[in-house]
């Protein structure tokens, strides 16, 4: 689905043609997957696995979001306690395994010194094709950590090498990243 191939003059026109894009989206979710998804992130909290989430950009927003309403919110009047860290979190990790190391490497080295067998990876790209992202999923895969990957445009090589994937097919950052927000706060809440 793609959107915006014009511009605009009307901003109600434009809302109305961005929330009837981003609904079609949801609407079209697999409900089978993301209920998978949910029962594997409720197992690891249950188990205490540290869920472990990464993005560039507006993707890095939505995973140390992750962190917030999961430690936050979700642990607010129950029994819950999920671990779960941002390796989007740090700009100064992040700038000194870019700059030393690779811009590559700045997920795959983090999760190669902190992630264990049983935790859980949750990688979030539009593209599918980051390359840092694609470098995490495949330390996820040696080391026994369960993936997720998030994404939209056609999913690229995140969505083939992840153990489960939540795709949307959609070809706009906007509309992709909003995807990929509500459905965490969508998992969190259910989960909750």
């Amino acid at each position: 689905m793609s959107f915006i191939k014009s511009k605009y003059v009307n901003i109600n026109k434009f809302c109305t043609d961005y929330i009837n894009n981003l609904n079609l989206a949801l609407s079209k979710v697999n409900e089978k997957k993301l209920n998978e998804i949910c029962n594997t992130i409720e197992r690891a909290i249950k188990r205490k696995s540290t869920i472990y989430v990464c993005g560039n950009g507006g993707s890095a927003a939505i995973s140390n979001h992750y962190v917030c309403d999961f430690l936050k919110y979700m642990r607010t009047d129950n029994n819950l306690s999920p671990k779960i860290i941002s390796l989007s979190n740090s700009v100064e990790l992040i700038t000194a395994i870019g700059n030393d190391i690779s811009f590559d490497e700045i997920f795959s080295y983090q999760l190669n010194s902190l992630g264990n067998k049983k935790d859980i990876l949750i990688t979030i790209s539009s593209s599918g094709n980051s390359k840092n992202i694609i470098n995490a999923l495949k330390v996820a895969k040696k080391r026994g950590i369960i993936s997720i990957s998030f994404t939209g445009f056609k999913g690229g090589y995140s969505k083939k090498i992840a153990n489960n994937n939540l795709h949307f097919n959609i070809h706009n950052y906007g509309l992709s990243e909003d995807s990929h927000h509500i459905s965490m706060h969508i998992i969190c809440q259910f989960i909750r």
